[in-house]
């Protein structure tokens, strides 16, 4: 079975509601039509409804399962107010700037929404940016206890190959964490193995990628790595997890061999951990691009919430992929 269609039927055998802020989008829109006719997912939009509808039968798109809420006819505003103040008051947050902040901003009203529990997560980014996403979901939701920073990664289907778990893999940090010291890139293994083991339902195979292989190449940047992986290592030794490697010797089989001998993690990675942003988004998007994967995220790890990111390139059928993903985390967590 697709990958994605097992991830939706999973969410479909458990609906959740998952709020969509962006409706001035068409590509929103659209997903939203399809989420509610695929019954994926129950669908808030954000925004006037006469507007949105006009706006969608213009398109022959059909929301009428979608529940409408805008903020300026909200009953339950000022409750929100009240607890986005007790949330950031001590960061000097007044109730006029909170209110203005809801009213204005529908990523600010859509983590509300979240944090209230009148939705069980959320998905935006199509036309804001990710650092926009993630400031007002941690401003309103914090990070989760169990995780000691929020990272990013892309769920990648890669068609017609043998590595990884039949193709799927995570790649880690590709859209949000700059340059982790040694501590955050190990906190980004850990995440990342726990997502794959919650989304796919098979074992995390970790790899912490460098240029070096094993000693092959000596800098301060593969020392980081080295370092990762120890700290790593001890702090969840359940993981299947090892490095430094490049990337051959991390997903080949008969490249790990050779190059990692002794390695019970070299040639059958499935989750890539990369030393930094640029590696990790360049890489996403080679693999994307050149082998026409499937790429879905970035998907958010370490909010005390589900709400996950979006391209700004991404397609209407992308944005389907992530309610899909951000239902199935909800019922998780």
């Amino acid at each position: 079975m697709d990958f994605i269609q097992n991830i939706k039927d999973k969410a479909r055998a458990n609906p959740k509601t998952i709020v969509l802020p962006e409706t001035e989008d068409l590509r929103t829109l659209e997903a939203a039509h399809t989420v509610l006719k695929e019954k994926i997912a129950k669908i808030i939009l954000i925004g006037d409804e006469k507007d949105i509808k006009q706006r969608a039968t213009k398109k022959n798109l059909n929301l009428q399962e979608a529940l409408f809420i805008n903020p300026r006819s909200c009953d339950a505003l000022d409750s929100y107010v009240e607890l986005f103040v007790k949330l950031r008051g001590h960061k000097g947050l007044s109730e006029s700037s909170a209110r203005a902040l809801l009213l204005e901003n529908p990523l600010y009203f859509g983590v509300a929404l979240v944090k209230s529990k009148v939705a069980d997560g959320m998905v935006a980014g199509a036309i804001n940016s990710t650092a926009d996403v993630l400031r007002a979901s941690l401003q309103i939701l914090g990070t989760r206890p169990d995780s000691k920073l929020v990272s990013a990664f892309f769920l990648m289907v890669v068609p017609n190959c043998n590595y990884g778990e039949n193709g799927i893999f995570i790649f880690a940090d590709s859209g949000l964490v700059q340059n982790p010291n040694p501590q955050e890139l190990a906190s980004i293994a850990i995440d990342s193995a726990k997502s794959f083991e919650s989304l796919v339902g098979k074992e995390a195979v970790v790899a912490m990628l460098s240029h070096s292989t094993k000693g092959s190449a000596k800098h301060p940047d593969v020392d980081k790595v080295i370092e990762a992986t120890q700290i790593a290592k001890a702090q969840a030794p359940n993981i299947a997890l090892d490095g430094e490697f490049q990337l051959d010797a991390a997903i080949v089989p008969s490249v790990g061999k050779s190059k990692a001998p002794n390695s019970a993690i070299a040639g059958r990675a499935n989750v890539l951990v990369f030393p930094d942003l640029d590696a990790g988004n360049i890489g996403y998007k080679l693999v994307q691009r050149l082998a026409n994967a499937e790429a879905y995220g970035p998907i958010t790890q370490g909010i005390a919430g589900a709400v996950n990111d979006l391209s700004r390139g991404c397609s209407s059928d992308d944005i389907v992929g992530v309610v899909a993903i951000t239902a199935l985390q909800a019922h998780q967590n």
